[in-house]
């Protein structure tokens, strides 16, 4: 199952006028980082960065100048994602500038089907919050001192990790790796369908209760008769 873990920079906030500089993404192919990566930015034209957005993410409009136009770029991002899901924190506002700038070259949109949120994931997930990606990065022991300034691609890659850590993605991918690599690229979909072993010991463990609590432990659910709960229950050998 193929992931990107992506991140747009814009103009501002307004995806009606203000335009995409900066995009960045992180292959995953169940749950794992494959390596591949995309990072471009992108010429605005004459839509010039806002002072506030300048003031987070720290690219200029002079930086911006000799770099390509979306509409340059388009094919190699469309490429680089395929059949893959769209995976981005608060994606309403990155895929709300990814079609707008689609619709600007009269290009299909990216379906919502396709897309996923991993600041909803989040929220289910950490009700109480806070849940921006840098108190993600604290919640999961995640080091994102480096962090400064927004920046797509390094923001994709701690997001990516962050996404990892939310699926408990470190210990399930550990059997839908080995299940991908006997299949094809089109059997990804079914990763999704498998189930780990549960491992059993040969031999149980020792018992670490002494003969002395083993009794205590049989005088106190003596008294709590017939009807306690322990009762019920044998207690090993």
């Amino acid at each position: 199952m193929r992931e990107i873990i992506f991140d747009t920079e814009t103009t501002g906030l307004d995806n009606r006028l203000d335009r995409i500089i900066e995009i960045g993404g992180i292959e995953l192919n169940n749950h794992f980082p494959t390596g591949r990566t995309l990072h471009i930015y992108i010429n605005p034209g004459d839509q010039k960065v806002h002072p506030d957005a300048l003031a987070v993410h720290g690219i200029t409009d002079e930086f911006l100048k000799d770099k390509k136009p979306f509409a340059d770029v388009v094919e190699e991002i469309i490429e680089f994602f395929g059949d893959a899901k769209w995976i981005a924190h608060n994606a309403t506002f990155d895929m709300g500038f990814i079609n707008a700038e689609l619709a600007r070259l009269s290009m299909p949109p990216i379906l919502p089907e396709r897309v996923v949120d991993t600041l909803s994931l989040a929220r289910r997930k950490h009700p109480m919050g806070p849940n921006s990606l840098d108190a993600l990065c604290r919640r999961y022991g995640i080091d994102n001192s480096h962090r400064t300034k927004h920046g797509a691609l390094l923001d994709s890659e701690l997001l990516a990790e962050v996404y990892i850590e939310m699926i408990g993605g470190r210990q399930t991918a550990l059997g839908l790796g080995v299940a991908a690599s006997a299949g094809s690229a089109n059997d990804a979909d079914e990763a999704d369908d498998v189930i780990l072993a549960v491992l059993e010991r040969p031999r149980p463990l020792a018992p670490r209760l002494n003969t002395a609590e083993a009794e205590a432990h049989d005088a106190l659910i003596a008294k709590l008769g017939t009807k306690g709960i322990w009762s019920k229950y044998d207690r090993p050998n």
